[in-house]
């Protein structure tokens, strides 16, 4: 494997785990949080990240399996490797609170306010915001780095769609710690550092899974890559949309990020 691949695949690793400076950047320099455009914009992570999940990775990780193990038990290691990377997703959202998951609505708007009691509850929502967004970001790193590296192509629109949904776990970090501290500057630091759990993830699985790998563990991982991305888009981004906005402006958020991820494959065929 080349060398050149495995920094162009680490370092959209890192752009996608580090946009959530994008959402603390949004969040500390405007008054009012745009939730029609976050609404829309996670949307379309959901709809680019259900496409080519179903559309283009579980049919490489079939085809792999297959190759490997023949088409009967490649078939079934497929699915088995789907569903297991929705458990596994599922149990590390399971493990955080769920007043302190990254992925919970918080605006702009909701958090002032001048008590010392208020302000040390929203310092320590969001330095735990920041912790369980390290921990449930790890197999999101691992599931960029991942497709980036099996296809460059298929990399960056992934890339990108796990960009967008990091955007309002910035904000969900970044905002209760300003409102706590005032200081911008902490704030959007710790929100910025938060984000290095996705690269770290893709240092640690490449480490621990790459040095034996072949074409059944390369089936297996992106079948489960399939099954992470699947769970984010159905737990987390449709669900956030819709608390963000209107319900029609989420569909046509994941309409259309699943027309671009359709558009975009065929340009490559």
């Amino acid at each position: 494997m080349e060398i050149s691949n495995i920094i162009f695949a680490f370092s959209l690793t890192l752009f996608a785990g580090l946009s959530t400076g994008i959402g603390s950047g949004l969040a500390l320099l405007t008054k009012k949080t745009s939730t029609k455009f976050l609404s829309v914009s996670l949307g379309f992570s959901a709809g680019v990240m259900l496409y080519v999940s179903f559309a283009e990775i579980m049919v490489k990780a079939n085809d792999a399996l297959k190759s490997a193990l023949g088409d009967k038990l490649g078939a079934w290691a497929a699915v088995g490797g789907f569903f297991f990377g929705i458990l596994f997703i599922a149990v590390i959202d399971k493990l955080i609170p769920s007043t302190e998951n990254p992925h919970e609505v918080h605006t702009v708007e909701e958090m002032d306010g001048t008590s010392e009691e208020h302000k040390s509850k929203l310092m320590r929502m969001g330095l735990f915001t920041a912790l369980a967004k390290a921990i449930h970001n790890f197999p999101e790193g691992l599931a960029t780095f991942t497709a980036a590296l099996s296809d460059p192509k298929l990399g960056i629109p992934i890339a990108v769609a796990i960009a967008i949904h990091n955007i309002p776990e910035g904000i969900a970090v970044a905002v209760p710690v300003f409102y706590a501290t005032g200081s911008r500057k902490k704030a959007f630091k710790l929100s910025f550092l938060s984000g290095l759990s996705e690269p770290v993830g893709a240092i640690i699985g490449y480490l621990i899974l790459f040095s034996f790998f072949n074409d059944a563990m390369f089936g297996f991982i992106f079948a489960s890559v399939a099954g992470i991305m699947v769970y984010i888009s159905l737990d987390e981004l449709l669900p956030s949309a819709r608390e963000y906005g209107e319900h029609h402006l989420s569909i046509y958020g994941l309409i259309a990020g699943m027309a671009l991820m359709a558009v975009s494959l065929l340009l490559f065929i």
